[in-house]
């Protein structure tokens, strides 16, 4: 207790001396070594709202508090706070400066960087805050920090209202769209970022700030697309939208690999050959490689799904070329847009959304895709698993939506880099946790994106921050102007100078 004694005479003093003008961040720092989670509850707890709930490994709630999607980089978490207030989060980070305590505010915890395994401190955790309102006029409606996808497209959709979310029910809103964030919408609105209205945000001093266009516009354009770097979002205004249809198409396929090649090219045409035109309505594709014993002990399969935002006729028009190509087995239907993430395997329920496994991946943006690539992935998939049966759960991912919404804003009008990438790829190596062939899957992992890579030679690898593994360039994922860094990096110092936000994706790493 002796260090939190000299902590308190230490800011006695800087009271009474007020000819100093030492900046708060040159100031020294005294951390509390042994500090538990009763000390943390007992003070912590006088400054927060009633209801805020603060605990440490033996209290009941740790396990699912402290749960995560990927367990390749584990935080080490040490008190979890669970506000019951927004206004309870500047005195959460004011409490952990004073005592120089990291902090790490989680919602979903779907983060799959391996940066996430650097941080020990407290989490922040915004499970309590998930309120939604839409307000009069029904232009824009109001979220919490903890609102997630599949809340956001129920509430909304039942009283007749869209809104760009992410594609997985199950994430968190702000994970994704502090990162950008496509989702099934984005062809006719953009991502989550450039939706965002007003966002309130408490920054690494504890300061509760609006930041919008006009107020911290700065600040405004940093959060979006590179917004886990800057400040803790409590709440929200993002951009809604009419309700426009009642259902959504969806149509699912497999097909064997001596179909790759045609799947493939068709993609590249229904996307515009590279440039991007697919018709908003179809709003979402994706393809997985992966095993299916059912139809291939030794062959992985290629599994297709698509979302049309419109009636089965006009769907079905679109998928022609698709229907052409004979299937080893399909199936489609018309559903409410809230359960079409069901149906496609991005649902709460789904594999997508199963928690404690750990995933090993790699990624690439890409404008179009490389048949001899795909081949190779596709034969380097069957042979690791042949070498590795243990690597059978493994999945490369391939999604492409409609991009007319994204590519329609003006790339310098926000920190997100890549609005000329038309399709996400995602190479996926589930182990059980302690599994001894990570170094296998991370080799694997490489070879993968390096083969995406060399199928698209005259462009830079692109990262999309949100599926970063954390050992990708700042420029890949950040953006290749000099510029982009430069200015993210003057917003770090004016905004975060002592670099309390550097677990996820840093800009200025430790």
């Amino acid at each position: 207790m002796g260090a939190f004694l000299f902590s308190l005479c230490w800011l006695a003093l800087q009271t009474v001396t007020t000819a100093s003008a030492v900046p708060h961040y040159f100031q020294p720092q005294y951390t509390r070594r042994d500090l538990s989670s009763s000390q943390v509850s007992s003070e912590l707890g006088a400054l927060v709202s009633n209801g805020t709930l603060i605990y440490g490994p033996a209290g009941t709630l740790w396990a699912n508090a402290t749960e995560r999607y990927n367990t390749f980089a584990v935080p080490d978490i040490q008190v979890v706070v669970q506000p019951a207030q927004e206004s309870d989060i500047p005195a959460i980070v004011k409490y952990c400066n004073t005592n120089s305590i990291d902090f790490f505010a989680v919602n979903r915890a779907h983060a799959i960087t391996a940066s996430v395994g650097k941080f020990q401190g407290l989490q922040i955790d915004m499970a309590s805050l998930r309120e939604i309102t839409i307000q009069p006029g029904g232009e824009t409606a109001w979220f919490q920090g903890g609102t997630y996808d599949g809340q956001v497209m129920e509430t909304l959709w039942g009283e007749g209202y869209v809104a760009t979310t992410g594609s997985c029910s199950c994430v968190g809103m702000l994970g994704p769209g502090l990162g950008g964030g496509h989702g099934r919408y984005e062809g006719f609105y953009g991502l989550i970022s450039d939706n965002f209205v007003h966002l309130n945000v408490v920054l690494a001093d504890g300061q509760a700030i609006r930041v919008n266009s006009t107020s911290h516009a700065d600040l405004f354009w940093a959060m979006k697309g590179a917004g886990h770097n800057y400040g803790i979002v409590t709440s929200f205004a993002l951009k809604i939208y009419p309700r426009l249809v009642d259902t959504w198409h969806w149509h699912n396929y497999i097909w064997t690999q001596d179909k790759l090649e045609l799947v493939t090219e068709q993609i590249n045409i229904l996307h515009g050959s590279g440039s991007g035109v697919t018709p908003v309505e179809m709003a979402i594709e994706f393809g997985v490689y992966m095993m299916n014993d059912t139809i291939s002990e030794t062959a992985a399969i290629l599994y297709w799904t698509f979302g049309y935002a419109g009636s089965a006729a006009d769907g079905e028009k679109a998928l022609a070329p698709f229907n052409a190509i004979p299937a080893e087995w399909q199936d489609s239907g018309d559903l409410p847009y809230p359960e079409i993430s069901d149906i496609q395997g991005t649902g709460i329920g789904g594999a997508l959304c199963t928690p404690n496994t750990t995933h090993v991946t790699s990624t690439a943006g890409l404008q179009l895709y490389n048949a001899t690539a795909q081949r190779q992935i596709y034969e380097l998939f069957n042979e690791k698993v042949q070498q590795y049966p243990e690597l059978n759960r493994a999945r490369v991912v391939l999604e492409g939506y409609s991009t007319a919404g994204v590519s329609k804003i003006d790339p310098a009008s926000s920190a997100f880099p890549h609005r000329s990438d038309h399709h996400l790829t995602y190479f996926d190596a589930q182990l059980d946790t302690g599994s001894n062939l990570t170094h296998v899957a991370a080799q694997w992992a490489k070879e993968v994106v390096d083969l995406w890579n060399a199928g698209q030679p005259t462009r830079q690898p692109s990262t999309y921050v949100n599926y970063a593994n954390g050992f990708e360039s700042l420029e890949s994922t950040y953006g290749y102007e000099p510029w982009r860094l430069e200015r993210l990096r003057g917003l770090k110092a004016k905004y975060d100078p002592q670099n309390r936000f550097r677990f996820y994706e840093p800009i200025i790493a430790e």
